[in-house]
């Protein structure tokens, strides 16, 4: 979920919506994370690695969708060398045609997109309604099912209510087009039970060996949000051009699946898979809802992740919650579970801030779910269109640590990424209000973590 503040008039008003992290422009510092601060030291640690030769490491994306002709991602958007670009074949054999910078789970074969989605919240109610709408409680004796259509009705609802007052002004034309664009999404898409956020798609979400569906178009309507975070992980270093990334040797893969609503569970898992099965050494996950109704699909394509050595960075979410307490999906364990995966890392977001402010009002934290911290706000990176912008959110603060796992693995290519893992979270600056908010206490730090990748590959 995130939660977007806007004004009208002399009111500030703040809603949670769904998926992505926090996206909001905001003033801010030229990539203050590569320097001084509570950083993570990115250009103080390269300068120790002057002397090492680096490998290249595929970085999945698994996001809105991604602007692979901007201006300061170029050369560093993933090729599939195995597949010839726009022949209408599958060359590589591999189950999606012409997938040259990956995949779009959110469109068909004719080149539609979908944008707009229900939050999953909504999606249940949709289900459930038809079942329990018009009841008599006194009918249901102890019904679980009947206790989550309740909840999510009641939830539907207090948000829809929240918009009431302003449907009016939308409908004169009284506010501003961003808000008004905010508004009509959340009464006519996310918030709506009746609005089906597949048709576009074709498949059916309920079955996962129903795979036949998406299309190459890796950017998709609105990929500001995807473009930001690929520009975190390798945005050029040595272009002169608008910003540096953290990773300086990486392709980054674009694997389309979330749309501006809540991602479907099924999207997810195949999208991991697809990362996995196409080379991915580390993919990030910048988004999360409050609930997953197909989680085992999910957590299976996590296991197969883990089982294939592949790190997977996902974002603490953005509800200043206890996630320990309240589950951010997907997550690192569930309570199906019976293994912990040992190649995964949730990430909080930081700010600038050495005081009780360096964890960011916006964020979600939790001591056992909760694994590192890393800068989350004022971050100015890539949007479409070759522009840039100041973005703030756990979905910053993750393809940090995406790139940085990058960014070692490419440099230690004998180490494991469960290795580059252990050593991103033995490496940490533990700070003292982080201590009961993640399992380490402490923000990444880029030149510790070489350090420690050294003693790794000496021990050898």
């Amino acid at each position: 979920m995130k939660k977007i503040i806007f004004k009208i008039s002399s009111l500030i008003i703040a809603f949670n919506i769904g998926s992505f992290a926090l996206a909001q422009a905001i003033p801010g510092t030229l990539n203050w994370y590569n320097g001084e601060g509570v950083g993570m030291y990115t250009n103080k640690a390269y300068k120790m690695l002057k002397k090492k030769k680096s490998n290249e490491v595929i970085v999945a994306v698994i996001d809105s969708g991604v602007d692979i002709e901007h201006e300061d991602l170029k050369g560093k958007i993933w090729i599939n060398t195995k597949e010839i670009p726009n022949n209408k074949i599958d060359d590589d054999k591999n189950g999606y045609v012409d997938d040259v910078h990956g995949w779009n789970f959110l469109g068909n074969s004719n080149g539609k997109n979908l944008n707009e989605a229900r939050l999953e919240k909504t999606r249940i109610l949709a289900k459930l309604s038809p079942k329990y709408d018009g009841i008599n409680p006194q009918e249901i004796k102890s019904d679980t099912e009947y206790e989550l259509y309740l909840e999510v009705l009641a939830s539907v609802e207090a948000d829809r209510a929240n918009f009431e007052p302003y449907i009016d002004m939308l409908k004169k034309g009284l506010l501003d087009p961003e808000t008004a664009k905010y508004i009509n999404d959340q009464i006519n898409f996310n918030l709506n039970p009746s609005y089906d956020d597949r048709s576009v798609i074709g498949d059916d979400p309920e079955d996962l060996n129903d795979r036949n569906y998406g299309n190459p178009d890796v950017e998709g309507e609105d990929a500001l949000h995807g473009t930001h975070v690929a520009g975190i992980i390798g945005a050029n270093r040595n272009n002169n051009l608008g910003v540096e990334g953290v990773a300086d040797n990486v392709k980054i893969m674009s694997v389309r699946t979330v749309p501006n609503g809540d991602e479907h569970d099924k999207d997810v898992a195949l999208a991991i898979r697809y990362a996995v099965d196409n080379g991915a050494k580390v993919i990030n996950m910048s988004f999360g809802k409050g609930y997953s109704p197909k989680a085992e699909w999910v957590h299976e394509a996590m296991a197969y992740a883990d089982m294939k050595g592949v790190l997977l960075i996902h974002a603490a979410g953005n509800d200043s919650k206890d996630v320990d307490a309240e589950p951010n999906f997907p997550t690192e364990m569930y309570d199906f579970q019976t293994s912990e995966l040992t190649h995964i890392l949730t990430v909080g977001a930081s700010t600038r801030n050495d005081n009780e402010s360096i964890i960011a009002g916006f964020s979600n934290y939790g001591k056992i779910q909760v694994d590192v911290f890393a800068p989350g706000s004022e971050i100015y990176n890539t949007v479409p269109q070759s522009s840039y912008m100041n973005l703030q959110g756990t979905s910053m603060a993750a393809p940090m640590v995406a790139g940085m796992a990058a960014m070692l693995a490419s440099y230690y290519p004998t180490l494991s990424l469960k290795q580059i893992r252990e050593a991103i979270m033995k490496s940490v600056v533990v700070k003292k209000s982080l201590i009961d908010k993640c399992n380490t206490g402490g923000v990444v730090n880029v030149v510790n973590a070489v350090k420690y990748c050294n003693k790794l590959e000496k021990a050898k």
